[in-house]
């Protein structure tokens, strides 16, 4: 998603007008009124907001136009909802607003189908969720959440996990120098020796051909079945530098598989 075009959504966002907070508060008084025109200028002062909110949501692959659409609607139903004897600034109520309308867009278009029961139940633990952090100023465990619902905490972490957008074992998560770790770095494989995929291929010849070094980063990355991190931690050198070591020594074995 590219949030840096200038067009979206046929809105030229260079232009967009920017409110200050008294401007904001004498146009809300006309909305209350009743005053069309006055809504549309505060909407269109607002746009920027939305435009900052959607780039949280710039690795998800949706189309722009789509998230700043679905961000509108968000600041729309802020707009109906804010109220001004609350006495907080208008972005401080919307931007939750937006990013809450953008949740649910992109949960209810994930390509994984999860039933309306379930999605229910996880927007319920939700909304849960923030009312404890606004009384108690902390995260609550999934136990207090549950309590709360009257449900089985079993039931609360399915309904969570089910609507929890699928990562790529290719998603970046860190880079150093050029060197990239993808999440499947970071994932351990739990099979036993014997079912490992080194298994079956003859690499006794190609093993020799390695320093002692890769031979150890290899024997415990796919024969113990630990990630980059750990073997990162027993070596005593960087991720990064197990990343590349490994991905080195592989490239090297490959010459004499």
């Amino acid at each position: 998603m590219h949030i840096n075009k200038v067009e979206i959504c046929g809105v030229n966002t260079s232009e967009l007008p920017v409110l200050t907070n008294k401007e904001m508060r004498g146009l809300f008084d006309l909305i209350k009124a009743g005053d069309n025109e006055a809504r549309e200028k505060f909407v269109q002062g607002n746009l920027r907001l939305v435009l900052s909110v959607i780039q949280r949501f710039n690795n998800r692959g949706e189309h722009v136009d789509d998230l700043f659409q679905v961000g509108c609607i968000g600041l729309i139903k802020a707009i109906d909802n804010f109220d001004l004897s609350h006495n907080v600034k208008f972005s401080t109520y919307a931007v939750p607003m937006i990013i809450g309308e953008i949740r649910r867009y992109l949960r209810d278009n994930n390509s994984i189908r999860v039933s309306r029961s379930l999605r229910d139940t996880a927007y319920k633990a939700l909304q849960v969720r923030d009312q404890l952090i606004n009384q108690n100023s902390k995260e609550p465990t999934i136990s207090e959440i549950a309590s709360k619902l009257d449900m089985p905490r079993e039931d609360v972490i399915f309904a969570l996990d089910a609507i929890q957008d699928p990562v790529s074992l290719f998603e970046p998560i860190y880079h150093d120098s050029g060197d990239t770790i993808y999440v499947m770095d970071q994932v351990s494989d739990k099979k036993s020796e014997d079912e490992t995929w080194i298994d079956g291929i003859a690499l006794s010849e190609a093993m020799r051909k390695l320093n002692e070094r890769e031979k150890l980063i290899l024997n415990l990355r796919f024969f113990q079945g630990r990630t980059q991190m750990e073997v990162a931690e027993e070596i005593g050198i960087s991720q990064a530098q197990v990343s590349r070591l490994e991905k080195t020594a592989v490239r090297h074995m490959k010459k004499y598989v």
